[in-house]
């Protein structure tokens, strides 16, 4: 790892809490799942809950599961994608996410919905845990990869980790080119969103997605554009924040103003200066 990825590394341990907050917070403002990102909306009359459920099934079919599959998460969140991939496909499904009450809270619902033996957590980043290689058909990595400081390192390790013929799902918001990255990226909105919400983060034009994915040796399968639907995630999501903000503020003082924010800015970007894509890639060799 290069001196400024540690340096990166290091600023996201320190800041990046967000994750960590009370999960009764996103349970106020995200689906029941609590999936915390981008839905799948198939139909106008779709709400957060079926677009959320449209999207885990998008996965599953771009990752080609058939069912009994190792799949590992990387920043799994409040658990969604493990808990739907080991119900819906019998997966075996490892989770890593650095937020001590995520774990808490993947543990308490997989027992809930009976499928504690098939989901596992472990509590780190990536980049620094201790996995064997080749022992994934599937890995996966939504909104994540952005908080991963050393972009090429995250790809060829994910890489090492999937058997021949195995997938990786990667879906992320990026700036729409090199140069909104250039003009935007330090922009007032951008160091909000940064320095309020999540910490450390580099919305990379997909070109430099694409481009990882190929020098660590990937095939690429498919690029999907997910804007739309993001556009209409947040639209619910704010709604959301507003309808229960007081329970929001009761829990964590001055937060709903705060996600309001984020989120309103992140909606002015889609389109004009970010996107949203799923890029999905196999180790073909």
């Amino acid at each position: 790892m290069t001196p400024a990825a540690g340096t990166a590394l290091t600023a996201v341990a320190d800041t990046n809490q967000h994750y960590d907050l009370d999960p009764e917070i996103f349970g106020l403002f995200l689906d029941p799942s609590r999936k915390y990102s981008a839905g799948r909306y198939q139909s106008p009359s779709d709400t957060l809950a079926q677009a959320q459920i449209n999207k885990l099934r998008f996965v599953a079919e771009r990752l080609g599961l058939r069912g009994g599959e190792q799949l590992l998460d990387v920043g799994c969140g409040w658990g969604s994608l493990l808990l739907f991939m080991a119900r819906e496909h019998g997966c075996r499904a490892v989770g890593i996410s650095p937020a001590g009450r995520q774990h808490e809270y993947i543990r308490a619902r997989s027992k809930e919905i009976g499928v504690a033996t098939r989901v596992t957590t472990l509590r780190g980043h990536f980049e620094e845990t201790d996995l064997p290689g080749g022992s994934f058909d599937a890995v996966t990595m939504l909104g994540s990869i952005v908080h991963m400081p050393d972009l090429t390192a995250a790809f060829r390790r994910a890489r090492t980790l999937l058997r021949r013929g195995g997938c990786l799902y990667v879906s992320e918001s990026c700036f729409r080119n090199t140069a909104a990255h250039t003009t935007f990226h330090q922009r007032a909105g951008t160091r909000f969103v940064g320095d309020s919400i999540f910490g450390w983060g580099d919305l990379r034009p997909v070109s430099e997605l694409v481009r990882g994915a190929e020098d660590a040796g990937f095939s690429l399968s498919s690029l999907d554009d997910l804007t739309d639907d993001y556009r209409r995630t947040i639209d619910d999501w704010l709604a959301n924040i507003r309808a229960n903000a007081a329970d929001i503020e009761r829990i964590k003082p001055g937060l709903a103003e705060r996600l309001e924010r984020y989120l309103e800015i992140a909606n002015a970007g889609w389109g004009y200066t970010t996107k949203h894509y799923a890029l999905t890639c196999r180790k073909t060799r």
